[in-house]
């Protein structure tokens, strides 16, 4: 498989105490960064200057190498002989106009036989801060909710504490070839607070896709920082409650507890 590039909504609803929603179009990359590490991607725009690129330091620790980043982090988990050669791939946001700022990227690690072994989400804030949480269990591809504790900082109109609901839907192959990610959040009391997708139709990656994306959402990045504090203002003049930044946890790396 080659790089795929996806385009669909991202959707956000927010359920209590006053419902608030929104739905905006969005482009995302998915890529085999194993396959890439052996044979690059002539059209992919890597660490070099393009109005939409990927960068590696955007990723992990911030070093040149994402893949590196992974796999080391699942080696220390013991983890990475889970996956037997599989591949690696990472959905994320492109760099736009120089510009990177990445909510949420998924990577989903194979098995040689092409199932889905785990999921590693990687969560930024606006503090750049970042945290990871470690999905593993049955169906991961294919809806089966999996579960962790919220242990991050992300909004201040959501207070750490209760826990994420994730469900995943890949297809790589076929007719029409798509991705679903979906993060839900319910409260401290098990009460659900807030829905959260994005989705998308994926195809190669081409200079022509690439063009149309671009076209279409010509400062995507810095536009999903743009509607974080669009939003933000209207949940603070509808008087949701805000919670003051804590510190970061400790520990890195979260892992899904059983649901």
């Amino acid at each position: 498989m080659s790089a795929l590039l996806g385009r669909g909504p991202v959707r956000h609803q927010r359920l209590a105490p006053h419902r608030h929603g929104f739905a905006y179009p969005a482009c995302f990359f998915l890529l085999p960064l194993r396959r890439l590490r052996e044979q690059p991607d002539p059209v992919l725009p890597r660490n070099r200057r393009a109005w939409m690129s990927f960068h590696d330091a955007d990723h992990g620790d911030g070093g040149p190498d994402a893949l590196a980043w992974a796999e080391g982090l699942l080696q220390r988990e013991g983890l990475l002989q889970e996956l037997d050669g599989g591949e690696l791939w990472l959905q994320c946001f492109p760099r736009v106009a120089g510009h990177a700022f990445k909510p949420v990227s998924f990577w989903y690690g194979e098995r040689a036989d092409g199932s889905l072994a785990l999921v590693l989400a990687e969560v930024h804030n606006t503090f750049g801060e970042k945290h990871v949480y470690l999905l593993q269990g049955d169906g991961l591809a294919s809806g089966a909710e999996v579960q962790a504790r919220k242990v991050f900082h992300v909004s201040p109109f959501a207070e750490v504490a209760g826990r994420y609901r994730f469900r995943f839907f890949l297809r790589l192959q076929g007719e029409a070839p798509r991705s679903l990610a979906r993060v839900d959040l319910d409260d401290a009391d098990g009460h659900p607070l807030l829905q959260t997708s994005l989705s998308g139709l994926l195809q190669p990656l081409s200079h022509r896709a690439l063009r149309r994306a671009a076209l279409a959402q010509p400062l995507h990045s810095l536009m999903v920082v743009a509607r974080i504090h669009w939003h933000a203002l209207r949940l603070w003049l509808k008087r949701v409650p805000w919670f003051s930044k804590p510190d970061a946890p400790l520990h890195p790396l979260t892992r899904s507890t059983s649901s």
